[in-house]
């Protein structure tokens, strides 16, 4: 709990920092190198999140408002990207916690220790954002549901043969123009 709380009171004095998106990533891999090494501190961090912490609630939710005000700055100054919420940093939080300490049981090379956290640190970042890769649905996803890969639109199962890759012959031939483009560069 005091290290918890010790995080936020970092948090908050980082908060006015004059370069707001270095400041949210060396904080969260700040906060991903230390306590991955604790697992009650892990285990506290999860229960936080959940808003289970029961040795004091008010320090979950005490972290996590001060971990949105950094988060809110980098986003304004363009450091993150602009559609992850504190919901979806809590879970890339917690999972960057429980990869780290995995890799360190499994004996982890020294170069590879923070290699979760770095990946995390980049997906965060506004360049991610426009690819199909990492972009965040608007809405509930219905993962049985395909997806034209090209505009993402919701395809029509198939009752016959290979399932459709595009929504219709627009997409499928601005898919193959594209393909064509790229061969010749």
């Amino acid at each position: 709990m005091e290290r918890i709380e010790l995080f936020t009171d970092t948090a908050r004095d980082l908060a006015e920092a004059p370069d707001p998106g270095a400041v949210f990533f060396r904080f969260v891999s700040s906060v991903v190198r230390l306590a991955s090494r604790n697992k009650a501190l892990c285990d506290a961090l999860e229960a936080a999140g959940a808003g289970r912490f029961e040795p004091s609630p008010g320090v979950g939710q005490d972290f996590d408002d001060a971990l949105e005000v950094l988060l809110g700055r980098a986003q304004e100054a363009g450091a993150v990207r602009r559609d992850v919420g504190i919901a979806d940093l809590r879970a890339l939080l917690v999972g960057c916690l429980s990869m780290e300490r995995a890799r360190a049981a499994t004996g982890a090379e020294p170069g590879e220790q923070g290699r979760m956290t770095a990946l995390m640190c980049d997906v965060l970042r506004p360049a991610y954002a426009v690819t199909a890769v990492t972009k965040l649905p608007g809405g509930p996803v219905n993962r049985n549901e395909a997806r034209c890969g090209v505009c993402g639109a919701a395809i029509a199962a198939a009752h016959t043969g290979r399932p459709p890759r595009y929504c219709g012959g627009a997409c499928r031939q601005k898919a193959y123009r594209t393909r064509g483009r790229t061969r010749q560069a």
